[in-house]
């Protein structure tokens, strides 16, 4: 069974998709697998369909499946049903306005990722979708810090923190700089996995790197549905086409 992480906030802009895209293509890069069984699903259910788009530029070099599911509920409330991927991480909606798509969603969650803007016209649109929502569901979550300019100093980074802190929020450890290497790269088809070897470029993947361990360390070894004889029998879960599993396509 896949352990499926949700990455939501209410307000666009935020860099849910960016954080979705490089988050996915670094867990399957350090996973391994090929293009043609990978271990990772990113699943898209934002009607505009920036990830869709981002996944058709990068093409077959994409080091994960994709799916947009903005229209397919169905598959929506079976997410964790689907036996072939260790990870599935889903990129939301930029609005509450449609809640029942989230909601959905998080029924399916192990976990979910909060993107949070050192910014305080953040702030509310991150409370509310962290009270309205994500809370009432029961399922574990934590604030990322996301897209600090680290030129700007650590004045709002601090602010944020405060913030964050005062409400008693879970917030990873890593923080997500701004690098304009991230704001180009749907354009140009690539994911972090895929920049060019420099030192920029080694410092923003470190990022996700970095952020990837923390999502890969913060469940153990079974998904938080994972039922007593999920991970029995075979020494891990059924990663074939049995049963009653749902199989997803592959790169959308």
């Amino acid at each position: 069974m896949a352990r499926v992480h949700v990455i939501a906030n209410q307000k666009g802009g935020v860099g849910k998709t960016t954080v979705t895209v490089n988050l996915a293509a670094v867990v399957a890069d350090t996973l391994g697998g090929t293009a043609d069984n990978s271990p990772v699903l990113g699943v898209s259910t934002d009607p505009q369909a920036s990830m869709l788009e981002w996944a058709q530029r990068v093409g077959d070099d994409l080091p994960f499946d994709f799916e947009q599911c903005h229209d397919n509920p169905a598959l929506l409330g079976k997410l964790r049903e689907i036996q072939q991927y260790s990870h599935i991480f889903v990129d939301t909606p930029g609005s509450l306005e449609d809640e029942s798509i989230l909601q959905t969603v998080l029924t399916q969650a192990d976990d979910v990722i909060v993107p949070l803007e050192p910014e305080p016209m953040a702030f509310s649109p991150a409370t509310r979708s962290i009270q309205r929502v994500i809370e009432p569901a029961g399922v574990p979550w934590r604030v990322l810090l996301n897209n600090w300019d680290p030129r700007d100093g650590e004045g709002d980074l601090n602010q944020t923190r405060d913030y964050v802190q005062a409400r008693g929020w879970p917030c990873f450890h890593t923080v997500i700089r701004h690098y304009k290497l991230h704001t180009r790269a749907s354009a140009e088809g690539v994911t972090v996995v895929q920049y060019a070897k420099n030192r920029v470029a080694l410092e923003a993947r470190q990022d996700f790197f970095k952020l990837a361990l923390e999502v890969l360390g913060s469940g153990g070894g079974s998904p938080r549905h994972a039922g007593p004889d999920d991970n029995a029998g075979n020494g891990g879960p059924d990663n074939g086409d049995g049963g009653n599993g749902v199989t997803a396509p592959g790169k959308g």
